[in-house]
């Protein structure tokens, strides 16, 4: 890729990478007279179809400004995090809250069922509650449809979850919740498969319990 561009412009990487590899990549980029932003984004594969989604960039404030007619045509908002490397900070703790809250929300689902609720009216309760989540008001919808279609997978989440506890470690961070849930999806990935989607990660609780989290008047797909 980086032989195919012309010294002058700018690599804008827009995948979720350890910050580590993104520094590295952008020194490489540099020496070849090419400057770097990174650009992951966050919110969902809905959004990202809709033109919602947002960036998170990290690179040279006035190189930012250059190419944000380009990145905000894309994506709803962007936020400039610092210099290379930031992006994938802040990237990889969004993507770790994410799944800290998926499990999370699976919990909170099987109690309702277990406890005799309507799974239905539980999710809105939830949904209106000081426990709400977007990872509740999105994901939950694909769990209690049963398709669990979220277009991630428990590979990507394995992946993500590796570069959080990672930064933790070099940071002198414990992440407790977080490494936790690692071994969780770990599970899931022995037990579904790596191409699993991210959400069947609580199907492992379903499977655990011997009891299904269906609800009906939710969709297959999250659309806007």
């Amino acid at each position: 890729l980086l032989e195919g561009l012309p010294a002058g412009g700018t690599w804008i990487e827009m995948s979720t990478n350890g910050r580590d590899e993104i520094t590295r990549l952008a020194a490489l980029a540099s020496a070849r007279g090419v400057e770097t932003l990174e650009c992951p984004v966050t919110g969902g594969v809905h959004l990202a179809a809709a033109g919602k989604i947002t960036a998170l960039v990290g690179g040279d404030a006035a190189l930012y400004e250059r190419h944000r007619p380009a990145i905000e045509a894309m994506c709803a908002k962007s936020f400039l995090m610092g210099p290379v490397g930031s992006a994938a900070v802040i990237k990889v703790i969004t993507n770790m809250l994410a799944f800290i809250h998926l499990v999370a929300a699976g919990e909170a689902l099987m109690l309702a069922k277990r406890g005799g609720l309507d799974l239905a009216q539980s999710y809105h309760a939830i949904s209106a509650s000081s426990g709400n989540s977007f990872v509740h008001e999105t994901e939950s919808q694909l769990i209690l449809n049963g398709s669990y279609d979220i277009g991630f997978t428990m590979d990507l989440a394995l992946k993500d979850l590796g570069f959080a506890l990672a930064i933790g470690e070099q940071s002198g961070v414990p992440l407790e919740l977080a490494s936790r849930v690692n071994a969780i999806f770990q599970q899931g990935k022995a037990a579904y498969g790596g191409g699993a989607w991210s959400t069947q990660i609580v199907k492992l609780l379903e499977d655990a319990v011997g009891t299904d989290l269906r609800a009906p008047g939710f969709p297959a797909k999250l659309e806007l």
